[in-house]
């Protein structure tokens, strides 16, 4: 199952299976909804998103007394994950910006260079689209833009629990990886 991470990708995902997923398809569907006044042809992606919530919702959390706190605290953490990806998203789009204000140029200019249409560019630039490696490797030439700014480093939370439970499974008192380091 693919993560919800691009909106390019939504069609191809059947269900919602976790929290962060959950979080992530939330966080898409309010950027999509003003990103629909540019760009009409993005509503039926926004549909299938709020589809996907729902049926996620409606199975998981419809029934109160059936709700435990290892759910809320799934939903607490992917929560914080989300948090810390918008952070990153806008602190990128801000870097961007400057530098192509500095550089007298504009989104559709980076658009071209990159070979990507405006609505696109738009995409990319607000984290409803993921930038390939090739992008994020042009914008930092040009622009003289750290790849720490560039790339983001967070940890989805499936991931997280995973890298938690194989850290303790090693058992190796060495290694000192810690909260910090799986969700910085």
């Amino acid at each position: 199952m693919k993560n919800i991470a691009d909106i390019r990708e939504i069609d191809q995902i059947e269900e919602i299976k976790t929290e962060y997923d959950l979080e992530k398809a939330s966080l898409l569907s309010r950027k999509l909804r003003w990103m629909i006044k540019e760009d009409p042809t993005l509503r039926p992606v926004l549909d299938k998103l709020l589809d996907l919530m729902y049926a996620y919702e409606n199975k998981h959390w419809r029934d109160d007394n059936k709700i435990t706190d290892e759910q809320i605290k799934e939903s607490d953490n992917a929560e914080e994950v989300i948090n810390k990806e918008i952070e990153f998203h806008n602190r990128r789009k801000e870097v961007i910006r400057k530098k192509l204000k500095e550089y007298d140029m504009t989104q559709q200019d980076l658009g071209q260079l990159l070979g990507h249409s405006k609505s696109y560019i738009s995409e990319l630039v607000n984290g409803v689209s993921n930038f390939s490696i090739k992008d994020l490797i042009i914008i930092h030439r040009i622009f003289k833009i750290s790849f720490d700014t560039l790339i983001p480093t967070f940890i989805e939370s499936d991931t997280q629990e995973q890298l938690n439970s194989n850290i303790k499974r090693l058992n190796k008192h060495n290694s000192k990886l810690g909260k910090v380091d799986l969700y910085a």
